[in-house]
């Protein structure tokens, strides 16, 4: 059986490394994926609103239900002032479900299944968060820790859970992508090596292949569903993590 997480290995894509200041910067698997994803999401935007018609096409459609959906889940989750918002949130959610659509096509490569770039993520939407709430409140943003309203003598308790939620909330937004994409991948490579088992023996195990490949195909199906509520749940979480910052509640 095919070693499932082969595929999950990280590989330069030339033979001798690039370093820089000590560092290797050399051009992966993972980089070319990321590329791709972003020449991808790019062409495929530019070229559904190049033309914009009164009576949309599947492209400008697709296009327009995608921005909406993003942009209405901004304005229910954090509010008018959410608007400014919208294009960090819009690209996070496109980059993460390029990424999980991506590695469903055979021969290529999942880096949201890699915690490096999750956790990279992750870790961009919390200094943001941190970034945007100094930003509007200035050193009000610290009250956050200690909300209003409850007794003073429970404050020695509550703010250290309070800080110690806030900075755990990359690793659980992080963990919870990677851990889904990388278990998802394993099952459904799992499933093939069955199949091309039972086929390689030959005989009446080739009809006994028929049931994994139609279970496999069945589970891609789900996967490219849960790609895409991975990415919605990476977003929604984003637009939560807003909320707390700009409005100082949880």
């Amino acid at each position: 059986m095919a070693n499932p997480i082969k595929q999950f290995v990280i590989e330069r894509m030339h033979d001798e490394p690039l370093m820089i200041a000590g560092f290797d910067v050399s051009f992966t698997n993972s980089a070319l994926f990321m590329v791709i994803a972003l020449v991808v999401s790019t062409a495929f935007f530019t070229l559904a609103t190049r033309k914009k018609t009164m009576v949309p096409n599947r492209l400008q459609m697709t296009a327009e239900v995608t921005y909406m959906f993003i942009a209405n889940m901004v304005r229910d989750t954090i509010g008018p002032k959410g608007a400014k918002y919208f294009p960090f949130v819009f690209t996070m959610f496109i980059f993460v479900l390029m990424g999980n659509v991506l590695g469903l096509v055979p021969y290529s490569f999942t880096y949201t299944s890699h915690l490096a770039v999750t956790g990279g993520l992750a870790l961009m939407v919390f200094f943001m968060v941190i970034l945007f709430g100094l930003f509007t409140h200035r050193f009000k943003f610290f009250s956050l820790f200690a909300p209003a309203g409850a007794p003073w003598f429970i404050y020695p308790i509550l703010v250290p859970i309070e800080l110690i939620s806030f900075f755990v909330r990359p690793l659980t937004l992080s963990v919870r992508l990677f851990a889904n994409m990388m278990a998802g991948h394993i099952i459904l490579k799992v499933v093939a090596s069955f199949a091309i088992a039972a086929a390689s023996v030959g005989g009446g195990y080739v009809l006994l292949s028929v049931f994994p490949v139609m279970v496999n195909f069945l589970m891609i199906t789900f996967e490219f569903l849960v790609a895409a509520i991975q990415a919605y749940v990476f977003a929604i979480l984003t637009c939560v993590y807003l909320k707390d910052s700009v409005e100082l509640h949880h």
